[in-house]
């Protein structure tokens, strides 16, 4: 049975850690591309264009929803955040689980688009854990972190129209639990639905009887 690429999408509270988890999946397993999003922030310490994220001006990321080169877009703290479509459709195309890492308002976007789509939930082990993890990245100020508090008890309310939640307590636990997920994910009948009714044409009563 061949296997075919899905796309999986992953959101999760700032600070709950799912960018280290993606590159600790990239980094373990091969079967995975993860897609670089687009967006109008500026780049943090230590980010590069074109890897976390292709960086560009307003009037640049409009120009790209007015061609229609995005599979989806979204606005949150300010800025613009979108997924560009090309790559994505060409690593699907060739096999690989395509991993979208981007906020809620653009992950049911996508689910409204592509309902075989996968969208997980990053969460923290607790809310006490989770300003912590903000608190000690240490690049954001303190208002910063009250608004990405705030914006967090917003965004509980859209957890339940995702397909899992992923607790991330321990790193190295919490990788493997991810990709057991998207694996298990594979093998849902409805995603699967050619290779079973070649199992059910397989299996006709007459076919059965007389190889018994």
């Amino acid at each position: 049975m061949e296997k075919r690429g899905l796309l999986i999408v992953v959101s999760g509270f700032a600070g709950s850690g799912k960018g280290t988890l993606m590159k600790r999946l990239m980094g373990d397993y091969e079967n995975y591309a993860l897609s670089v999003s687009m967006t109008t922030r500026d780049p943090r310490p230590g980010e590069v264009h074109g890897r976390e994220y292709f960086f560009v001006s307003k009037e640049e990321f409009e120009q790209k929803i007015h061609e229609g080169g995005l599979i989806e877009y979204a606005s949150y703290v300010e800025h613009y955040y979108g997924t560009p479509k090309d790559y994505v459709e060409e690593q699907m195309a060739a096999g690989k689980d395509v991993i979208l890492e981007i906020e809620i308002q653009g992950a049911l976007k996508v689910k409204e688009r592509f309902p075989d789509a996968v969208l997980i939930f990053v969460l923290p082990p607790s809310i006490e854990e989770l300003y912590r993890r903000l608190k000690t990245r240490g690049t954001e100020t303190e208002d910063v972190i009250r608004k990405r508090m705030g914006r967090a008890a917003e965004e509980v309310c859209a957890i339940d129209k995702y397909d899992y939640i992923m607790i991330n307590d321990e790193v190295e636990k919490s990788v493997k639990r991810l990709h057991g997920i998207i694996e298990a994910a594979h093998y849902t009948p409805g995603r699967n639905e050619e290779f079973i009714q070649t199992i059910k044409n397989g299996l006709t009563i007459k076919d059965v009887l007389e190889k018994l």
